[in-house]
């Protein structure tokens, strides 16, 4: 036994694995054995650069992102001494991982590469070498093709992403924590910890989650049924004039949403809008349409109901006239009546179209940050609520904390939260809707 192992350990390596080896050592080196002095030039060129310049900085920059720096801007002597920006080193650290990444994946695919190229040329006596080359060659193409994209989407998508997700595990709120004249540190689960334990937080995050769902459900049934009601009543047989009441009623979908809503806005001004003034006129009390809370979210669903019904009007007449005339005359054979062929035929036709789009506007509805605050600004001002207003959504109160008040920790990890919410119930709905089984 020992003798064999003495053998195995004496046994030269293979040429493919002295290359890799090689290669392994000092990038470029197995290609040089293999004799393309170009590609090895241009390995031992990449790997010198790394060494000499480009780790040395990597090194830096993934400390800073450890760290979040070690002094902040202050001034000595009358004089501003410029300190380290934690933000600005979270960021570089990011980049840094990405780098160093992509640096090991390039000195592995060098060893591969050694590697393959020696096991070519040692198979190319066996007449397997054009196939090896071959596969090479066209997996390097399909990198290079895909290397653009793949950058742009690390920096578009990627990296704000991680960005945001890194922010809520540390410190980074006004007052103390702001740079560069204070750090950021990291505080690992502290800021989830105090939005679900600490009682202002925890009753804001559940008011308005609990009003965001309800908005979201409402916005989207309402709009929903209304567009179907209207589209079944334009398509019946005893309507004319059907392409009128069509154009009719698509106009507010062709008026610019943004224009809409902050002229609703002002025709539901509580003291100098037309509206109040109007039923004033006739006797009837003003109300109170933008200040009472409820009142507000009342108003909300009428404003995105006009704005939003046109569509699925539009979508759902298109649904209508799809659905096959014989069904019907085969229903009242059987002695159906209106309710009956409304509820076997028409809404499950209706529903198997719409479905994926109804999952889309309830997402869209959730996130709908433009109705909210170009109509309310998320108010009226609820003192129950720590910078939220009564008709602020998750999404309208994460942009108060971001740019009115500074909170950019609290305001990720309630980002973070409600991506989990909306991607779960997505999810859900896409697995349970009749046309996402249709496999055809």
């Amino acid at each position: 036994m020992k003798s064999n192992v003495t053998t195995m350990a004496n046994r030269p390596l293979s040429r493919p694995w002295t290359a890799a080896v090689l290669s392994a050592a000092c990038a470029g080196g197995g290609q040089l054995l293999n004799r393309q002095y170009a590609k090895g030039a241009l390995f031992l060129s990449v790997y010198a650069i790394g060494v000499a310049f480009i780790l040395p900085r990597l090194y830096e920059a993934i400390r800073g992102l450890i760290t979040l720096g070690d002094e902040p801007t202050r001034i000595v002597n009358g004089a501003l001494v410029k300190g380290d920006h934690s933000i600005f080193m979270m960021i570089d650290g990011l980049i840094a991982l990405f780098v160093a990444a992509g640096l090991v994946w390039l000195h592995v695919l060098n060893a591969v590469d050694a590697y393959r190229q020696a096991a070519c040329k040692s198979a190319a006596s066996g007449g397997r070498a054009p196939g090896v080359r071959l596969a090479a060659r066209e997996g390097r193409t399909a990198l290079l093709l895909l290397l653009p994209a793949f950058v742009l989407v690390l920096f578009v998508s990627v990296i704000p992403m991680l960005f945001n997700i890194l922010t809520a595990f540390t410190d980074y709120s006004s007052p103390n924590h702001i740079p560069d004249r204070s750090l950021v540190n990291w505080i690992g689960w502290g800021t989830f910890v105090r939005l679900f334990t600490e009682p202002a937080w925890y009753s804001t995050f559940t008011g308005i989650l609990l009003w965001n769902v309800v908005w979201a459900a409402l916005s989207t049934l309402t709009v929903f049924f209304g567009g179907l009601l209207v589209a079944l009543m334009i398509n019946h047989p005893k309507v004319r004039f059907k392409k009128l009441w069509r154009t009719t009623f698509i106009l507010p979908w062709a008026f610019p949403a943004f224009i809409a809503i902050l002229v609703f806005r002002l025709l539901f001004n509580g003291a100098l809008g037309p509206i109040n003034g109007l039923l004033e006129q006739i006797g009837l009390p003003a109300v109170p349409w933008l200040a009472d809370p409820t009142m507000a979210k009342v108003t909300i669903l009428l404003v995105h109901f006009w704005i939003s019904m046109p569509f699925l009007m539009a979508l759902q007449s298109g649904i209508l006239t799809t659905i096959p005339k014989d069904l019907y005359e085969a229903a009242e054979v059987d002695g159906a009546g209106g309710r009956a062929k409304f509820s076997r035929i028409t809404m499950p036709h209706v529903l198997l179209a719409t479905s994926p789009i109804l999952i889309m506007q309830f997402a869209s509805n959730f996130n709908n940050f433009n109705l909210i605050y170009m109509l309310t600004d998320g108010g009226p001002a609820n003192p129950a609520y720590f910078f939220a207003g009564s008709t602020d959504i998750l999404l309208s109160w994460i942009y108060k904390m971001t740019l009115e008040q500074n909170q950019f920790n609290m305001a990720s990890a309630v980002s973070i939260v409600m991506f989990v919410l909306i991607a779960s119930i997505s999810v859900l709905n896409y697995s349970r809707t009749q046309s996402f089984k249709e496999k055809d």
